[in-house]
C-alpha cells in the first residue's frame, strides 16, 4: 500500500485523491501554501498551477529528497494562454528534475482533465494516464497506483518526453479554453 501526499486542493488534486483511495492507499492533502505541514507521503503529487512549482521547491526542496514526486503541471502562458513558458527542447518536469535531484521526479495527469479522471472515461474508453520519468521503480509504484484505482496507466518513457506531455496537455487545454472539445472529453488511448 502507498502513502500519497498531494499538495494542492484543487478540482485535480480531489480527482487524483479518489484515484488513490479507490485502490486502497492512502492519502493526505496539504494547501501549497500550509508550509507548516509536513510531507509524509511517499509519493508526492504537485497539484498546483505551474507558477506555484518554484515556491514549493524552495519551501519543501529537503522534504521531498528521496520521494517520488509526480508533476501534473502544464506551464502555459497563463496571460496570452497561447503558448508554453518553456524552451521547445525542454519541460517544466526536467528543470523541476534539476532542482529536486535527490528525488524521483515523474511527468503524469498533465494530459487528463480532472472529469475524465473522475468518471474514468474519455469518449467510452478508459482513462488513461501517461508516466514519463527516468526511474523505472517510480514509474511503476505510480502505475501500480493509478492501475489499483480504476485507470489505464501507460509508461510513456523516459523524462524527455516530458516535453511532449507538456505539448499534448497544452492543446487540450486551449481545445477544451476554445470550447472545441468539453471539459469532460479529451484525448484517449485506445490499444
Amino acid at each position: 500500500m502507498a502513502h500519497v501526499t498531494i499538495i494542492g486542493t484543487g478540482t485535480m488534486g480531489q480527482a487524483i485523491s479518489s484515484i488513490v483511495t479507490q485502490g486502497g492507499n492512502t492519502v493526505e492533502h496539504i494547501g501549497h501554501t500550509d508550509t507548516d505541514q509536513p510531507v509524509t507521503g511517499d509519493i508526492v503529487v504537485l497539484a498546483v498551477p505551474f507558477p506555484a512549482i518554484s515556491e514549493i521547491v524552495a519551501d519543501r526542496g529537503e522534504q521531498l529528497a528521496g520521494k517520488v514526486v509526480v508533476d501534473i503541471t502544464n506551464p502555459l502562458n497563463f496571460e496570452t494562454f497561447d503558448s508554453l513558458v518553456t524552451p521547445a527542447d525542454g519541460s517544466a518536469t526536467a528543470d523541476l528534475a534539476a532542482a529536486l535531484p535527490q528525488s524521483r521526479v515523474l511527468k503524469a495527469f498533465n494530459t487528463n482533465f480532472a472529469a475524465t479522471l473522475a468518471s474514468g472515461a474519455v469518449g467510452g474508453v478508459p482513462t488513461t494516464v501517461l508516466i514519463a520519468g527516468d526511474d523505472a521503480e517510480a514509474k511503476s509504484l505510480l502505475a501500480d497506483v493509478v492501475s489499483a484505482g480504476g485507470l489505464r496507466a501507460v509508461d510513456a518513457g523516459a523524462l524527455s518526453r516530458a516535453r511532449e506531455l507538456e505539448a499534448l496537455g497544452f492543446l487540450q487545454l486551449t481545445l477544451a479554453v476554445g470550447e472545441k472539445v468539453s471539459w469532460t472529453g479529451g484525448f484517449a488511448v485506445a490499444s
